[in-house]
């Protein structure tokens, strides 16, 4: 009588473990690639200047990269339900203005900073509601808002920056936390907002049913409509968070510049689209976390850095964004591919 065994050779039980290993070091490694990236930039940047991993300029670092980095945050929430906002950049300076009037006006900080919050939620609303119930695709509508945007940004000003803000307003965009006193080592309070705003963002999508909610609308929308998740009140929900962040982001920056000005925040979609992109959001909706969208916000801060270091002027660096965002795409498309998600 003949016995047979289903157990695999020891030599063919070590092949496989081996390349079950392999594979799962590649997955971890194609997930996170933006790591490795954000790590090889600060090495280059380190070797370009001793001063660079000095908390000093990490602190720097984190005020530099704040406004995008707020910014960005909303933005993800947008780009996880498969949409865009075009329109961040200006409502970033409509909001900065808003503020500043309300404060010449001799309004309250109290009454004013709440105030602008709302206009920028209700922009991002209206926009919301457009695109799910007119049906039309976010990037035209928020298109068409940066544009309109802009211009009643301008009308509301004059097309003059607005100055003469009270100081108490002022203080906060260029404050600093005493985090070692007896050593003078301080932290600016635009890094410690984007850091709270990122970790709120990342305790709601990871750990509340409205994550969930979000994840779902952007992996599959006609699926999470038939399985009862709201997905138009979800897509609306996202637009005004991104709305609310981007005009919360205009008041810091008008606290840091001193002045509203009309001008401000120009091309600040592009950064904050390379952000989300750059930290593993697909542009398809339904993967990517924030975390991933705060490191890419600090990756392009230190290759600004860099490209300042290496003599390089603002126009190279619009130019080379414009590439990150494509070899970005680009390569969350060969991910999605090789885990069989297209």
């Amino acid at each position: 009588m003949t016995i047979t065994s289903n157990r695999l050779p020891v030599f063919e039980k070590v092949s496989l473990f081996g390349a079950l290993r392999r594979r799962a070091v590649l997955d971890w490694v194609m997930r996170y690639n933006f790591v490795f990236i954000f790590l090889l930039a600060v090495v280059v940047a380190t070797f370009l200047s001793d001063d660079f991993l000095t908390f000093g300029n990490i602190a720097n670092l984190f005020q530099q990269g704040a406004i995008v980095g707020i910014v960005a945050i909303g933005m993800t929430f947008v780009i996880l339900t498969a949409n865009i906002d075009l329109s961040v950049g200006s409502v970033c300076a409509f909001g900065g203005i808003v503020v500043s009037v309300m404060l010449q006006q001799q309004i309250g900080g109290w009454l004013a900073v709440p105030a602008t919050l709302l206009v920028g939620l209700f922009i991002g609303t209206f926009m919301g509601a457009i695109t799910v119930f007119g049906k039309v695709p976010s990037f035209i509508v928020t298109l068409a808002g940066l544009v309109s945007l802009r211009g009643a940004t301008f009308l509301a000003s004059d097309g003059a920056p607005i100055g003469n803000l009270p100081a108490g307003f002022t203080r906060i965009g260029s404050a600093m936390i005493d985090i070692l006193p007896s050593q003078g080592v301080v932290f600016p309070v635009l890094g410690l907002v984007f850091i709270v705003i990122t970790l709120v963002a990342w305790l709601v999508l990871r750990y509340t049913v409205f994550g969930e909610y979000v994840l779902a609308t952007g992996g599959n929308l006609e699926a999470a409509r038939l399985s009862g998740v709201p997905v138009r009140a979800v897509t609306i929900a996202v637009f005004a968070i991104c709305g609310g962040l981007a005009a919360f982001a205009g008041m810091l920056m008008t606290s840091r510049l001193h002045v509203g000005q009309p001008t401000a925040a120009q091309g600040l979609e592009l950064d904050a689209i390379a952000a989300v992109v750059l930290g593993g959001t697909s542009l398809f909706g339904g993967r990517g976390s924030v975390v991933g969208t705060a490191v890419a916000v600090m990756l392009l801060q230190v290759l600004r850095n860099i490209f300042n270091l290496l003599g390089l002027g603002s126009f190279y660096q619009m130019a080379i964004t414009g590439v990150i965002i494509i070899l970005a795409i680009l390569l969350n498309r060969l991910i999605d591919h090789y885990a069989g998600r297209t």
